[in-house]
C-alpha cells in the first residue's frame, strides 16, 4: 500500500506538467476569443441592442418568437 502510495505520488508531477502543456494552447485560445467576444456594448452599440430586445419582445407576446430570426435574438444578447 505505502509503495503505490509513493509511485503515485511520484507521478503527480509529471502529471501537472501533462496537464499545463495540454492546456496551455487551448486557454490561449480562448483568451483571445475572450477578449473579443467579452466586451461590454460601445455606446454607438446600445441603442442597437435596445431596438433588438424590442424585437425580440414584440415577437415573444405575439407568439412568432420561433420564426425571429438569430440576428434578432443575438442583438439582444450583445
Amino acid at each position: 500500500m505505502a509503495q503505490a502510495a509513493q509511485k503515485l505520488v511520484a507521478k503527480v508531477p509529471s502529471l501537472i506538467g501533462a496537464a499545463v502543456t495540454f492546456s496551455k494552447p487551448r486557454l490561449a485560445t480562448f483568451w483571445h476569443y475572450a477578449r473579443v467576444e467579452l466586451v461590454p456594448p460601445s455606446p454607438a452599440e446600445i441603442p442597437k441592442a435596445i431596438e433588438g430586445a424590442t424585437n425580440l419582445v414584440k415577437a415573444f407576446k405575439s407568439g412568432r418568437l420561433g420564426q425571429t430570426t438569430v440576428k434578432v435574438r443575438r442583438s439582444w444578447s450583445w
